[in-house]
């Protein structure tokens, strides 16, 4: 293996929900002080990225379900963090084994809210898709619900249409999954805005190349530097990702889960 050099922001990650399956190798790994994590592209090439304060600028948590991390958030006291909670409206058959949304959803994210603060807890309501069950009347009335429980418990949501990637289009026909015509995007995006409104949310796009500027909707940075900056109450230098698509606004990490 080879060690990762200079300081970095540590994504936990796109590739695995390590806060909900994952919650004591990463607090141990922190402690430790480093994590071996091999190249998705290459399994013979094994980094160690160091995991010390010095080294990490920060880290953003992605995760479906926080609960397990929650007891053990003082292990990352000496680090800038927030997280990335996704946060959707789908059945079991979209998403199994996440747990039950309206009410323990609900209230893991505000405890998590209330334990490390608004700003700290970004919503995701990602990916967008549509089928005859997920209609964007559907998503128009739980995007509605779901922020009215969560105002005040976070100040931005983030979401996307889903794209239709050949590795993932025969299980999205299996389920009855239907293109997206970008009229459809931008009328469904344009109620989401005055929803998002309604509650004091600010609304931003996930590598979305749809223009939504006109309603009010931005394009977001999931791996947020300046959030970071606010966080850690000093200046972090990050250049923009060079291996995520072009319309994707996230700053350079270094990710430590496995696919």
């Amino acid at each position: 293996f080879y060690k990762d050099g200079g300081n970095m922001i540590i994504s936990a990650s796109r590739r695995t929900d390590l806060p909900a399956f994952y919650a004591d190798w990463l607090v141990k790994r922190f402690q430790e002080g480093y994590a071996l994590v091999r190249n998705p592209m290459n399994y013979h090439q094994v980094s160690k990225i160091l995991l010390t304060p010095e080294k990490v600028d920060g880290i953003v948590f992605w995760t479906k379900n926080p609960m397990p991390l929650l007891p053990h958030l003082h292990a990352f006291d000496a680090y800038p963090f927030y997280f990335q909670y996704t946060l959707t409206s789908y059945g079991k058959e979209m998403e199994p084994g996440i747990p039950e949304k309206g009410r323990k959803g609900i209230a893991a994210f505000r405890q998590l809210s209330e334990q490390v603060g608004k700003e700290r807890v970004i919503w995701r309501y990602d990916p967008i898709l549509l089928s005859q069950r997920y209609s964007p009347e559907y998503h128009i009335r739980y995007f509605e619900q779901i922020a009215r429980r969560l105002e005040g418990y976070t100040e931005k949501c983030i979401f996307s249409f889903l794209d239709l990637y050949p590795s993932i289009q025969k299980r999205m026909d299996e389920s009855g999954v239907l293109p997206m015509e970008q009229e459809q995007m931008q009328k469904l995006a344009g109620r989401m805005a005055e929803i998002a409104s309604a509650y004091h949310l600010k609304l931003e796009t996930c590598a979305e190349p749809v223009q939504l500027s006109e309603f009010g909707i931005g394009q977001g940075s999931c791996i947020d530097a300046a959030l970071l900056s606010r966080i850690a109450g000093k200046p972090i230098q990050a250049k923009k990702d060079k291996n995520q698509r072009a319309e994707c606004g996230c700053a350079a990490s270094v990710d430590i889960g496995a696919y």
